[in-house]
């Protein structure tokens, strides 16, 4: 987890360093969600790429379990009751497992589920298919017990909640408010996520100052992470 007020003075602080200007709230949650999207998919190419390097991959087996690590926490399992249609979660990003009736399932899509019609290769109880479909998945054949299944989900909104004092000329972090949200990547992300908020809010202002100094801060962190 990262502190979302943490991240928003340091923003704040950095942005009026370099004359940025002020950035509201509204702004930075809208900023912040962004930025947290873009670090969280960008672990599944890292993860892909590091996983494809040729020969010896030595080198590379710490960093593909960082990242396997920093996925992980958004796993989440679900339980379906009987049957062969389902809904996907509304935070749903990806499958990572399903089983019918205690039966791991092949994953396919709706097209190749045609190369099961066969009598061989038709899916069974002890081999049952899945595919995705719309907003939900489908299983083949239906389960007569349940259906389990082992997502990620994608993290929720970052929201920095405030009040409104007529003391104060700006407004006050509250932290107690109903919606109020921490970011939930690992706290390791905190340094990557000011960067590219800055980047935002640099590029919104036309302030190409702060977008580039915020740009040669995170370049600046891709290779001390990957050296």
């Amino acid at each position: 987890m990262v502190n979302v007020n943490t991240v928003y003075q340091t923003v704040l602080a950095l942005a009026d360093k370099d004359k940025g200007g002020y950035i509201t709230p509204q702004e930075f949650n809208l900023f912040a969600k962004h930025a947290q999207n873009e670090i969280f998919e960008q672990y599944f190419y890292d993860l892909n790429q590091f996983k494809r390097v040729p020969g010896n991959q030595s080198d590379y087996a710490d960093a593909v379990g960082i990242i396997q690590d920093k996925i992980n926490a958004f796993v989440v399992a679900k339980t379906f009751n009987a049957g062969s249609s389902y809904a996907l979660p509304p935070d749903f990003y990806r499958i990572s497992l399903v089983s019918v009736d205690g039966n791991t399932a092949e994953k396919t899509d709706r097209e190749q589920q045609e190369n099961y019609k066969p009598a061989l290769l038709a899916p069974t109880k002890s081999r049952p298919i899945f595919y995705l479909f719309g907003q939900g998945f489908i299983v083949k054949p239906a389960a007569d017990s349940q259906v389990y299944m082992s997502y990620i989900k994608r993290p929720l909104a970052a929201n920095w909640t405030y009040v409104v004092s007529q003391n104060a000329k700006k407004p006050l972090y509250n932290a107690s408010a109903a919606d109020h949200r921490h970011f939930e990547l690992h706290s390791s992300e905190e340094k990557n996520l000011i960067h590219k908020i800055l980047q935002l809010a640099g590029i919104s202002t036309k302030d190409f100052n702060t977008a580039q100094f915020a740009n040669a801060e995170e370049v600046k962190s891709i290779q001390q992470e990957k050296s």
